[in-house]
């Protein structure tokens, strides 16, 4: 069980107590459960769990953890639970009318006449679906660190068992970074194409760079030229859908049909990322693709057509594949489900995000911005966030640059060098260590060769 550690944090193997699970553990009902004060399981567990979320709060699996001196025993596995939430296997009808998603009919139907709807009938049912967002109790809003919060309590606990004060581990970003910021657009239509190059140009005057992600069929032509202009001025080429229909996921024998066209596209353009159409999404199926990182899993979706979220800020594998979270809501929800023209739960969200050391994904539109309100609000984001990234040490990358950072954490490991704790791997000279250190009952990171501390929620 230690492995779930090792994954996240890059620590030894061995350094603390090893975890086991109870066999009863392994068998039963799977539904819902807490794990300290504030964490919401999913999975199996000897202490009970609730088939609703409302429900899980009477059995506490934290209470069941136990330590024979040897080992420390939980009553679930905490693989199993890690893994149920970032694939988002915990997923329940919510309220609300479900005329986009649960209803396949209905789903159908919206997207074939789709094209037919004004715009302002389109958004109308769009707020329509959304009523009662707020009301949601999981994923947490604006941002769900359960996940996060599992492996940080958990960590917290083996150290306090096994009388380990302070341990290393290989931190999470290059160059002792407090976090990692990716900006993203998404091409939904042809104008959107078009102001491709003006917002590129947005985006250099405040000195970031980002990641142009492109329907392939049937919404716009794309052009040789095009993608080679996006590439050659630094920006990052990747494809978006197919067709963006909506339909991607609706069927297990078109989805593998529609999969193979997908790579294709990927091969033809040599993109390496992929984004779905709407954020629609099924985790257990992204085996048919040949991407090396995908971008379709938010953090929390309240405000997206398929409800759910993988509860973490860090990046994760999907099978070979890098998962790269959107942790922030996107700005076409912003603009056109809450109405809101500021970048106030940005600023919210980042906060959040930064003091939890994690990535930064943010989704914005080239068609939304042809608007000159919303282009406005974009332009104060840039400038927030140019002056936190600068302020804050927050490394700013593009998603192709996140995937092979990641890809390459996951093979260092750390080694005993005489007094000193060394990193061995391929692209260890960007690597720093860290160390998760106990001070009053809570867990604080420290970067080993700087002077600054970044404080864990626990």
């Amino acid at each position: 069980m230690n492995q779930v550690l090792v994954d996240y944090y890059r620590l030894l193997p061995d350094a603390l107590l090893p975890m086991t699970t109870n066999a009863a553990s392994a068998s039963g009902d799977v539904g819902f459960f807490k794990f300290g004060t504030n964490d919401i399981c999913y999975g199996r567990s000897q202490s009970g769990v609730a088939q609703s979320i409302a429900g899980c709060g009477q059995f506490n699996a934290f209470k069941d953890v136990r330590n024979d001196g040897t080992a420390v025993e939980f009553p679930f596995e905490i693989s199993e639970v890690v893994e149920n939430l970032r694939r988002e296997r915990y997923r329940r009808p919510v309220s609300g009318i479900k005329i986009l998603e649960e209803n396949d009919a209905t789903h159908s139907l919206y997207y074939a006449i789709r094209g037919l709807l004004p715009v302002s009938t389109r958004r109308r049912l769009q707020r329509l679906y959304f009523r009662g967002w707020q009301d949601i109790a999981f994923p947490h809003w604006p941002v769900d660190f359960t996940v996060d919060n599992l492996h940080e309590e958990t960590l917290r606990l083996l150290m306090e068992i096994s009388g380990v004060k302070k341990l290393p581990f290989i931190w999470f970003w290059p160059e002792g970074a407090s976090s990692c910021l990716i900006l993203t657009h998404d091409i939904e239509t042809l104008a959107g194409r078009d102001f491709v190059p003006q917002l590129m140009d947005l985006d250099d005057s405040y000195g970031f760079k980002a990641s142009f992600e492109v329907v392939p069929e049937k919404r716009y032509p794309v052009p040789d030229q095009f993608v080679q202009e996006i590439r050659s001025r630094g920006f990052e080429f990747n494809i978006h859908d197919l067709n963006h229909d909506g339909g991607l996921y609706r069927d297990r024998s078109e989805f593998l049909n529609r999969a193979a066209q997908i790579n294709s596209y990927a091969h033809r353009f040599g993109a390496r990322g992929f984004r779905a159409g709407s954020m629609y999404r099924n985790q257990d199926w992204f085996d048919a693709f040949e991407f090396s990182y995908d971008m379709s899993v938010p953090n929390v979706a309240h405000l997206d057509p398929m409800r759910g979220g993988c509860c973490t800020v860090m990046p994760y594998f999907i099978g070979n594949i890098v998962e790269l979270p959107v942790t922030t809501t996107q700005d076409y929800s912003l603009f056109y489900i809450l109405k809101d023209y500021s970048i106030n739960l940005w600023k919210q969200q980042l906060g959040l995000i930064r003091g939890r050391n994690g990535l930064i994904s943010i989704i914005s539109h080239p068609d939304y911005l042809i608007e000159r309100r919303a282009r406005r609000v974009y332009e104060s984001l840039l400038d927030h966030l140019r002056q936190m990234t600068v302020n804050d040490q927050i490394w700013t990358a593009l998603p192709g640059e996140v995937d092979l950072w990641w890809r390459a954490r996951s093979e260092m490991r750390l080694v005993r060098r005489e007094n000193e704790w060394e990193i061995v791997g391929p692209g260890r000279e960007r690597a720093r260590v860290a160390y998760a250190t106990l001070e009053g009952g809570r867990l604080v990171y420290e970067l080993a060769d700087v002077s600054t501390r970044q404080n864990a929620a626990r």
